[in-house]
């Protein structure tokens, strides 16, 4: 019995040791672990952000070093060690002289004699300053030099907003002052000039912000913009973009159960045509699933295609056609017409139908 006792009691104090001990281990919760700087210009120079961290666990934390993987990324750091609770940052200095495109840098912070290795990363895209002005912004308008007339945002969800930075040079005489940039511009497309100024001679960089959920197209859309400062002529610029609903990633559970739209065709090939015939083709789609489907938009790529379909809605199980009707007047030789399906199956959003030809 007394035996007995005395195990029991041993148990008792190495679950309180082992349990003081996970307690006394150093754990840090940061604020971030990643930051984008953007687009950043080289003669823009260092470019400083902060890590915050917190000591969420364990009694006193100090770090002892921190690793970075590039020259160009240097970074200082408190010396004094925290306690419970208390927070910190660390700064980190990124130079853009030296590198190019895209990057993404690794800061590894040690701490606690090897209790903590945290990763942490800045990313970002780095231009370098243009060797020839004029080949580098080949296209003039009025006073400003850009590298094309057209700024493609690539894909754009509804959940969130998507930003990209659009580089110029300033070929005129006069600074351009980021309050007097005057935006004339649809309300789902933000414009803001990134920096105080941009002196003659220099670059600088817009910030376009895209809002898709403030627009109810999907696919690829255009708009056109209009920019311009005091006493500068305006300048008109077009925005594209492919949009797109955003549906959140979903359980093997519940892939019986959403919308599915199946098309019994992809791919129509028409063979040989003349270019005097209009060709009519009529295409089966269902909804395999257990929920309804809606067809929030179909598209074309091409005015010499027109589709009609009787309604947007379909039930589980039930079926509708697709009408096609492709007017191949004026064209010659091998031929590809893509429509784009666009529907709330979170599986698929978004489905291709190709229509193929060869022209007399």
């Amino acid at each position: 019995m007394i035996r007995l006792i005395f195990f029991l009691f041993s148990g008792v104090l190495l679950g309180f040791h082992s349990y003081a001990q996970q307690q006394d281990v150093a754990k840090l919760v940061w604020k971030v672990n990643r930051i984008d700087l953007g687009t950043i210009l080289e003669e823009q120079g260092l470019h400083s952000v902060a890590f915050e961290y917190t000591l969420s666990q364990g009694t006193i934390f100090a770090i002892q070093e921190i690793l970075t993987d590039c020259g160009c990324t240097t970074v200082s750091f408190p010396k004094d060690s925290i306690a419970l609770g208390q927070s910190e940052k660390i700064q980190v200095n990124f130079d853009p002289s030296s590198a190019s495109g895209f990057f993404s840098k690794l800061v590894l912070v040690k701490g606690n004699k090897g209790q903590i290795q945290d990763s942490l990363y800045i990313e970002g895209i780095a231009i370098p300053y243009p060797s020839n002005l004029d080949r580098n912004y080949p296209v003039k308008l009025g006073s400003l030099g850009f590298r094309m007339k057209k700024v493609n945002m690539g894909d754009v969800f509804d959940n969130e907003p998507k930003v990209k930075f659009l580089e110029f040079f300033n070929f005129g005489s006069q600074p351009l002052e980021k309050k007097s940039l005057s935006v004339k511009a649809p309300s789902f497309i933000a414009i803001e000039q990134v920096q105080e100024f941009v002196r003659p001679k220099e670059r600088g960089l817009l910030k376009i912000t895209y809002s898709a959920n403030q627009r109810p197209e999907l696919g690829a859309v255009a708009d056109q913009i209009q920019i311009n400062w005091e006493n500068l002529e305006v300048i008109e610029l077009t925005i594209l973009a492919d949009l797109f609903d955003y549906f959140a990633p979903i359980s093997k559970s519940d892939l019986e159960k959403v919308p599915q739209l199946f098309l019994a065709q992809k791919v129509i090939d028409l063979g040989e045509i003349s270019a005097n015939a209009v060709q009519r083709q009529v295409v089966m789609i269902s909804n395999l699933g257990k929920e309804e489907l809606e067809i929030r938009e179909i598209q074309e790529n091409c005015s010499c295609l027109v589709i009609d379909y009787p309604k947007t809605t379909l039930l589980p199980g039930e079926k509708m056609e697709l009408n096609l009707v492709f007017d191949p007047i004026g064209r010659k030789g091998i031929d590809q017409r893509n429509i784009y399906i666009f529907s709330n199956d979170p599986v698929n959003p978004v489905q291709l139908l190709v229509l193929k030809s060869l022209i007399d």
